[in-house]
């Protein structure tokens, strides 16, 4: 079932990915749902693609979407889709090519499959953990891991462009950190399971689709997740909030975990 979900995921992403680009540099309205939170006739446009094509391959599957109202419904299914068709909103409206169509499959509450299209720099983040299996993530096909790099010093750490602005991570700074500010909170997600960075993290509390597929993804690509407490993920919740974000190659992430304390 995992391996024909990550199919569809794999071609729904792709579909929606494809629409998202028609809309970059183009005209397109803009609404504003609240503070940094812009929305797009490509978040809609996605949104669509991507309930169509995931429920029509699997109809029994349940459904959580940021652009689509929430029913009680998915709490009683084992399985449920967790998707953001526009990951990096702001990014978008910016013309910043930092964003994602993000596609999460949690399985009583755990991610195990996870799709991230960068589809102006065409970069597909995949990643599958069967349970009892060993994972497998990649990129546009190719294996993927997480780096080997110990330590803070030296460590790659992306984090909010928008709360670096307002100085969030300036106590981190402090303690020799340098977080360097990147797009979308599934992005940076996908950038850690690939190496390309060592960290990302904020004390700030997301949304469980900005988090589902790229905790899958990272965990299939050797790293680790957690809350900002240390706890594990735990998807499919009545109230779809995560307490902070801390995904890494799992080498700094004791680290990070006590610095982050250390702010609290």
């Amino acid at each position: 079932m995992l391996e024909r979900a990550l199919q569809s995921a794999l071609a729904a992403a792709r579909e929606a990915g494809a629409a998202v680009r028609g809309y970059y540099n183009d005209e397109y309205t803009v609404r504003d749902k609240g503070q940094d939170n812009p929305l797009t006739d490509a978040d809609l446009a996605s949104n669509q693609i991507l309930i169509d094509r995931l429920t029509t391959d699997f109809p029994d599957f349940g459904m959580l979407s940021e652009e689509t109202v929430d029913t009680p419904e998915r709490l009683d299914k084992q399985a449920v889709w967790i998707i953001d068709p526009v990951d990096g909103t702001r990014e978008f409206t910016l013309g910043i090519p930092e964003f994602v169509v993000s596609v999460g499959l949690v399985v009583d509450g755990i991610a195990r499959v996870g799709v991230l299209y960068n589809p102006i720099r065409d970069q597909l983040f995949a990643g599958i953990l069967p349970d009892g299996g060993s994972g497998r993530a990649t990129l546009n096909g190719e294996p993927i891991h997480v780096s080997s790099h110990s330590g803070l010093r030296g460590a790659r750490l992306v984090c909010s462009r928008s709360e670096m602005k307002k100085g969030w991570f300036e106590p981190y700074i402090a303690h020799g950190v340098t977080p360097e500010p990147v797009g979308s909170v599934a992005y940076k997600f996908g950038l850690v399971a690939a190496g390309m960075a060592e960290a990302t993290f904020t004390p700030q509390p997301r949304s469980e689709w900005d988090i589902a597929g790229g905790v899958a993804i990272v965990h299939a690509a050797g790293g680790r997740t957690s809350e900002k407490t240390g706890a594990s993920y735990v998807f499919n919740k009545r109230k779809p909030l995560v307490d902070g974000i801390l995904a890494t190659n799992g080498r700094v992430h004791a680290d990070l975990r006590v610095l982050m304390g250390q702010q609290g």
